[in-house]
């Protein structure tokens, strides 16, 4: 059980840092559609739950070290190219993605100009990645307990100050720009397009473990605690969506409603989740276009890297309301193909 409970942190670790670490993903996906966003948190839940156990079976099954044996084997030949090149150039928009999220920390809880942040992350990153990624990943699951103890702090303190009579919602609601037509198609493109982005490292971290039950377990232990932070955060947003409608970084603000300090502390968590991700999704990018154990592996890198920093100019609000549903859409193929392929799987069993 407790290789199951490591598998289930990493797994969150992973996808925390680009699914919902600065609350803005949660507020595009779920929080702007009102209320219906928390039967969308759980349908997210169950379906995080259900992909997670079957990507690290598939991983611990075929003993990966690459998401692309994962991918051909679920998607065939064919359809197998078109998915791989998809999550591949995911990951490297995540990646920008992060940069421009660490600029948005800076820019709004330092008071620093937002390429500050972009630097640093882009500078640590790459950094972490041309020299010792191991250790790195490793510490993927080791901050998400502290991200838990305070998003259960700031969903308490939410709804202990929440009046009901004190906010209009439909006005609330007015002020945000959800990322998808509904909240059905909201809740599939955030998971779509999260499982997109952590597939090459879930599908790895599967592979770790030769026993696919125990791996397994890890995948839905990880996909319920998923579900479990999706919820808390959004409820902590509609008690205080007009507060958080128009803001880069929600999370960051509710934290400063209950304490500047806490405040601070949930900024650095945040950029600690971040560089996780980043690293991540880097590392992942980088080795799917050159072998780790080429001497070009450390020059492509760090040419990547410099790419994304540039990329990251375009702002962070843009950025995940555009990168991230086109990706969730696409994504949807990878969804349908797990699907298919448990199916046939239980059917051969």
């Amino acid at each position: 059980m407790k290789k199951s409970i490591q598998i289930g942190s990493a797994f969150i670790g992973i996808i925390v840092g680009a699914g919902f670490a600065s609350g803005q993903e949660i507020l595009q996906f779920f929080s702007s559609f009102g209320y219906l966003g928390i039967v969308g948190s759980v349908i997210a839940a169950i379906l995080f739950a259900f992909l997670g156990m079957n990507l690290t079976q598939l991983g611990s099954r075929l003993q990966t070290q690459s998401h692309k044996d994962v991918i051909y084997h679920i998607c065939g030949r064919y359809l197998g190219i078109f998915v791989d090149i998809l999550i591949t150039f995911f990951l490297f928009g995540v990646t920008v993605v992060m940069f421009s999220g660490a600029g948005a920390i800076f820019e709004e809880q330092f008071g620093l100009p937002a390429f500050v942040g972009s630097l640093f992350m882009a500078v640590i990153t790459i950094a972490s990645v041309t020299l010792n990624v191991q250790k790195v990943i490793g510490l993927i699951s080791a901050i998400t307990p502290f991200l838990l103890v305070l998003v259960i702090l700031i969903a308490g303190y939410s709804l202990f100050h929440y009046d009901p009579s004190s906010i209009d919602m439909d006005a609330a609601v007015a002020k945000t720009s959800p990322a998808a037509s509904n909240w059905v198609m909201g809740a599939l493109l955030y998971v779509s397009y999260n499982i997109a982005a952590g597939v090459a490292m879930i599908t790895v971290i599967g592979g770790t473990v030769k026993d696919h039950k125990v791996a397994g377990r890890g995948g839905i232990i990880g996909g319920l605690g998923l579900g479990l932070l999706i919820l808390l955060i959004n409820i902590s947003m509609l008690t205080q969506l007009e507060k958080v409608a128009d803001v880069a970084m929600p999370m960051i603000t509710l934290s400063n409603e209950i304490h500047p300090v806490v405040g601070f502390l949930m900024a650095i968590v945040l950029i600690g989740m971040i560089y996780n991700t980043a690293v991540a999704m880097l590392y992942a990018f980088s080795a799917r276009v050159v072998k780790p154990q080429k001497p070009s592996f450390k020059v492509f890198t760090v040419l990547f890297g410099v790419i994304a920093f540039i990329a990251s100019f375009l702002g962070f609000v843009n950025l995940v309301g555009t990168v991230y549903p086109i990706t969730g859409y696409l994504g949807i193929l990878l969804i349908a193909a797990i699907i298919v392929s448990w199916f046939t799987y239980r059917k051969r069993t």
